[in-house]
């Protein structure tokens, strides 16, 4: 992003129009002191039958990076992003997003607030459109009641019309706008993962939680990813990525947190990561590869 606050990615193919509305949606916390955490994570505990699956963590999340989490299998981190986005309830601790506390609250309220994910597993409405299941990403911000609805009332018209314009505004960003009418379920793979950040982005977050997004895909899916995860981040939203590909991890966060069985054992920039000790034990109990670290973890 330059000076005067547009967009410079080269990734970006987001009209100037449509790049306006998505910062404008990702800046609603201008009334927050500069640098305070967007997201915190306070002594966060989770108890599965006695089983610790997260314990004792704690970190932040500065507005404007992108913060990933990585760990072994099994480490907690899906469970983490089911804690922060209310589909789990947290046994013990807070989790504080712009200062206020959000456990215990409802997948729906906490979307609402401005919090949205992706799922390590694609979850799409195969059936319909590209556009129609962006749209449904837009369910949060609607604003008409059943009335309007069922008597299809002007006002609701006027917002059915703009939420179909908000919903291509995100498909062109991710560059399925030429594929709006077909069903999502005819698909590869790696564009499947790029409606789903599509629909993400629908809700207007101001936080962006991607879970695995690169699993499954081939190198050149996994840079075209790359390149949408950075020009997202550019824009103002901030991101929180888990992830297996230790190429991506290394090559676009900004800050790095990683947690084995649950507890949190190193945080910090890439740099200093990957020369971490216990972060190489914690993976293969030797120096780490990182070309060849996908590769090790499957065998």
């Amino acid at each position: 992003m330059d000076s005067t606050g547009k967009n410079t990615h080269s990734g970006s193919n987001l009209t100037k129009q449509g790049v306006s509305s998505i910062q404008v949606a990702a800046s609603c916390f201008t009334d927050r002191p500069l640098m305070a955490p967007l997201l915190e994570i306070d002594d966060l505990c989770k108890e599965f039958g006695g089983l610790l699956a997260i314990a004792n963590l704690s970190f932040a999340v500065e507005p404007g990076l992108i913060k990933s989490v990585i760990g072994p299998n099994g480490a907690g981190k899906t469970t983490l992003f089911r804690l922060i986005t209310g589909i789990l309830e947290t046994t013990r601790g807070d989790i504080r997003f712009k200062g206020e506390s959000i456990a215990g609250l409802k997948p729906y309220q906490v979307a609402s607030k401005g919090i949205s994910s992706t799922f390590q597993t694609v979850q799409l409405f195969g059936e319909m459109s590209l556009l129609e299941n962006v749209m449904v990403g837009r369910h949060v911000r609607t604003r008409s009641e059943i009335l309007a609805v069922g008597f299809r009332l002007k006002r609701m018209r006027q917002e059915e019309e703009e939420i179909r314009v908000s919903a291509l505004e995100r498909l062109e960003y991710v560059g399925l706008s030429e594929k709006k009418s077909h069903k999502a379920n005819s698909l590869a793979l790696g564009d499947q993962k790029l409606l789903e950040i599509a629909r993400a982005l629908a809700t207007e977050p101001e936080l962006l939680l991607l879970d695995e997004p690169a699993g499954g895909l081939n190198e050149l899916e996994t840079e075209r990813l790359s390149e949408r995860i950075g020009a997202i981040r550019d824009l103002g939203i901030t991101v929180i990525l888990v992830e297996h590909d230790m190429n991506l991890v290394m090559n676009i966060s900004d800050e790095i947190v990683v947690i084995n069985y649950g507890r949190k054992i190193a945080e910090g920039p890439p740099e200093r990561i990957k020369d971490n000790r216990e972060v190489v034990d914690a993976y293969l109990g030797e120096a780490i590869d990182y070309s060849d670290l996908r590769r090790a973890e499957k065998s």
